[in-house]
């Protein structure tokens, strides 16, 4: 009876564990579209709410951490046990810099606010839709265990790499139009950048359910599609067109 109780015991943990996780990862999503809502409405105060909302997902992985440090002291799991207490740790790590990043995003959207509208902000929710999809799908895929479905999301990151690279050369090409529009489109391409950290976290999330599910990790090469490392943008020509371009 000792034994079942344990066991019965530590399953409860890692349902617990698996919960915290869940919220988690309902609560960063929410936090992002909450944080694009407000930079395409130019409301502040929505903006100030993602910025506050980052503090319950900041305490939920304080506890996640002290419930997975307790397991592994008290149960010392191993095989699949132990992958699952450890992938919890870890994907918690990466909601809570999810969550740090879409209040950056909040915080930019305040700056914004107080500057001229821009046309090129009009990409950040459809780049902000493909990264909520991306963590919606890897948060499902952990819950059920679906290293295929987790595998799928984690080829999607590489769309979000390339409307990224679109946009840090729009935006280039903008500030060099006219000084005016220096200081609202850095705001943007922090915007841009935190969006494209964000999948990234995704992505990292689906290699841990991958690792999870099959005890090793994705033999592919993480797609990427950034290349603004190696961006060269010129002046644009005379006739106003675009000469932004990228070292393949």
């Amino acid at each position: 009876m000792a034994t079942d109780h344990i066991v019965k015991s530590f399953d409860d943990e890692l349902k617990h564990l698996n919960q915290i996780i869940t919220q988690m990862g309902g609560l960063a999503e929410a936090q992002l579209q909450t944080a694009i809502e407000a930079l395409m409405r130019r409301d502040t105060d929505l903006a100030g709410q993602a910025v506050q909302n980052d503090a319950r997902i900041d305490e939920l992985e304080r506890q996640v951490d002290s419930l997975s440090v307790r397991m592994l002291a008290l149960r010392q799991p191993m095989a699949q046990d132990l992958r699952e207490v450890v992938a919890a740790l870890k994907i918690s790590s990466d909601l809570e810099r999810i969550g740090d990043y879409a209040a950056n995003v909040a915080k930019r959207a305040i700056a914004l606010a107080q500057t001229r509208p821009m046309r090129p902000a009009h990409v950040i929710p459809r780049m902000g839709r493909m990264v909520q999809a991306i963590i919606k799908d890897v948060l499902d895929a952990y819950i059920d265990h679906d290293a295929e479905k987790a595998v799928a999301a984690w080829e999607r990151d590489e769309e979000v790499d390339e409307m990224y690279t679109s946009l840090f050369r729009e935006l280039l090409t903008y500030m060099m139009e006219d000084p005016r529009n220096i200081s609202p489109c850095t705001h943007l391409l922090f915007i841009a950048k935190n969006i494209e950290r964000i999948g990234d976290h995704a992505t990292n999330i689906a290699e841990l359910v991958y690792f999870l599910v099959h005890g090793r990790e994705i033999e592919a090469v993480r797609p990427k599609g950034d290349t603004t490392s190696f961006a060269l943008v010129t002046p644009p020509n005379g006739d106003g067109t675009d000469q932004a371009k990228s070292k393949e």
